[in-house]
């Protein structure tokens, strides 16, 4: 983590690097997300679309919604990754992993 804000703030950032074909697990932010790419193209996945995300995309994943991240299989990705922590509770809730299916964006 590169910052974590103290009160009032609850800014959390973090730099996140994806091997290729990496992903991490199904997550939701209790508070929601924002992710900038700074180097190479990645995917993420929510509920309900896929994305391809080439540098200098910024996402924004609502409270509560779940989703995942990772790079293509073929380059690393890197990602800044920045919310907030809620007031009382989790931060993140995770899930399953994501199967090499839902990484293809077969549904």
């Amino acid at each position: 983590m590169i910052a974590r804000g103290e009160e009032p703030s609850r800014i959390r950032v973090s730099v996140v690097r994806f091997a290729p074909g990496a992903r991490n697990a199904w997550h939701a932010h209790s508070v929601g997300q924002t992710v900038h790419v700074t180097e190479a193209s990645g995917s993420s996945r929510h509920a309900r679309e896929s994305y391809r995300d080439p540098p200098g995309d910024t996402i924004h994943t609502p409270p509560g919604e779940w989703h995942w991240h990772g790079a293509t299989p073929d380059r690393f990705m890197t990602h800044l990754a920045m919310w907030d922590a809620p007031a009382e509770g989790p931060e993140t809730e995770w899930g399953a992993l994501v199967t090499d299916a839902e990484y293809r964006g077969e549904r």
